[in-house]
C-alpha cells in the first residue's frame, strides 16, 4: 500500500511536541533540585527496605533507632513499619509540573508512534529510527509505572534528560522518512520478534539509568560514612537510598529478561522461516546472545551468590553495553544478515 504522507508528517509533528514536553519536564525536575524545598512528608524513607524486613523478623531483632522489634515501644513499631509513602500531592510543585509534562509528552509520544504505524500500514519499528522512537516510548511508560508504584519522584531528572538526548538525536541524526519495509522484514514475525525486543530494550534502558544513579548515590553514601567531604549533599538526600535504587534496578531487569529471552527465541524461529536455519551466529544474533548471557549472569549472581550493590550494578551495565553495541555498532557498522535494520 502507498505511504500516507499526511499521517507521516503528523507523526513527525507529534514527536516534536513530545520532545518539547520532555525538555520542559527536565527543566521542571532540575528546578526542583535547585529551588524546591524538601518537606518531611515528601521525603522518601531512607531505610524503609531494611525497616520493613526487620519489622517482620523474630522478636529481639534490632531495628533502626536502636530498639528491638519484639520489645520496642509504639513509636519504634511505627518506625519499623515505615511511614506511608508520600503521594503526588506531597511532592513539590516542580515535581508535579515535571510529572504532568512527562504524561503529556508520553501521550504525544504514543500518538506519534501510532500515526507512524498507520502511515506505513504496519507495526512502526521497521527501521532504526522507528525502533528508537518505540524503545524510548516504552522506557518512559515503564518509568512512569515505576513512579506510580514506588514514587521515587526525584529520579525524573536523571531519567528524562537522556531520553531527551536520545529522541533529539533520533529526530536529527538518524531520522528516516516513512517508507515500505524491505522484503526481508515483510513478515508477521516482525510484530512478534521485534515487539518483544523493543519492550525489553526500553525496560533495560530504565534499569541502566537506575544502576548509574545507584553507583553515584552509593559513592556519596560511602564518602559520608567515611567522614570525607562531599558536594551537593542536599541533592543526594532527596534521592531514594542506594538500597532502594539497587532494588528498583533488579526488579526492572527481572521484568525485562523474559521479554529478551522470548525475543531471541522468536527471532530464531523467524530465521528458520527466512533463511532455513534457527541460528547462524550472525553478528546481531551473536551479540543478542552475549547480552542475554551477561544479564543471566547478573540475575544468577544476585540470586545464588547474593551479589548486590556495586558488583551487581557493574554486571548489569556491562549487559547494557553489550545491548548498545548490538543496537548501534553491529546494526549500523558491521555487515550481516541484519544489516537492513540500520539506516535506510
Amino acid at each position: 500500500m502507498a505511504i500516507n504522507q499526511g499521517l507521516s508528517h503528523l507523526s513527525d509533528h507529534f514527536l516534536m511536541v513530545t520532545l518539547v514536553f520532555y525538555f520542559l519536564a527536565v527543566l521542571a525536575f532540575a528546578a526542583d533540585f535547585a529551588f524546591g524545598r524538601r518537606s518531611p512528608a515528601a521525603e522518601p524513607a531512607r531505610a524503609d527496605v531494611p525497616e520493613l524486613v526487620t519489622a517482620g523478623a523474630a522478636g529481639g531483632t534490632p531495628v533502626a533507632g536502636g530498639s528491638a522489634a519484639g520489645g520496642g515501644t509504639a513509636g519504634t513499631v511505627g518506625a519499623a513499619t515505615g511511614p506511608a509513602r508520600p503521594g503526588l500531592r506531597d511532592a513539590s510543585r516542580w515535581v508535579q509540573a515535571g510529572l504532568t509534562l512527562t504524561v503529556l509528552g508520553v501521550l504525544a509520544h504514543i500518538a506519534g508512534v501510532v500515526t507512524r504505524g498507520l502511515a506505513v500500514h504496519r507495526v512502526p519499528w521497521g527501521d532504526m529510527y522507528e525502533f528508537i522512537i518505540a524503545v524510548t516510548c516504552v522506557a518512559v511508560l515503564f518509568f512512569l509505572g515505576l513512579m506510580i508504584r514506588y514514587r521515587p519522584y526525584r529520579l525524573g531528572l536523571f531519567f528524562m534528560a537522556p531520553i531527551v538526548i536520545i529522541i533529539g538525536l533520533a529526530q536529527t541524526v538518524i531520522y528516516t522518512p516513512a517508507g515500505p519495509l524491505v522484503p526481508a522484514l515483510n513478515s508477521y514475525w516482525l510484530a512478534i520478534h521485534v515487539t518483544a525486543i523493543t519492550l525489553a530494550t526500553g525496560t533495560y534502558v530504565v534499569a541502566a539509568v537506575l544502576a548509574v544513579v545507584y553507583l553515584v548515590a552509593d559513592r556519596h553514601s560511602r564518602r559520608v560514612a567515611a567522614g570525607l567531604p562531599v558536594r551537593n549533599g542536599e541533592a543526594f538526600r532527596l534521592l531514594p537510598s542506594p538500597e532502594r535504587l539497587d532494588q528498583f534496578a533488579y526488579r526492572t531487569v527481572v521484568f525485562a529478561f523474559p521479554l529478551w529471552t522470548f525475543g531471541i527465541m522468536a527471532g530464531a524461529i523467524w530465521a528458520d522461516e527466512a533463511w532455513g536455519r534457527y541460528w547462524g551466529w550472525d553478528p546481531t544474533e551473536t551479540w543478542a546472545f552475549i547480552t542475554w548471557v551477561v544479564y543471566a549472569c547478573f540475575l544468577h549472581a544476585r540470586v545464588t551468590a547474593g551479589w548486590r550493590g556495586r558488583r551487581a550494578a557493574y554486571i548489569q551495565l556491562a549487559g547494557f553495553g553489550c545491548l548498545l553495541f548490538n543496537l548501534l555498532g553491529v546494526s549500523l557498522f558491521i555487515t550481516g544478515l541484519h544489516s537492513y535494520a540500520g539506516l535506510s
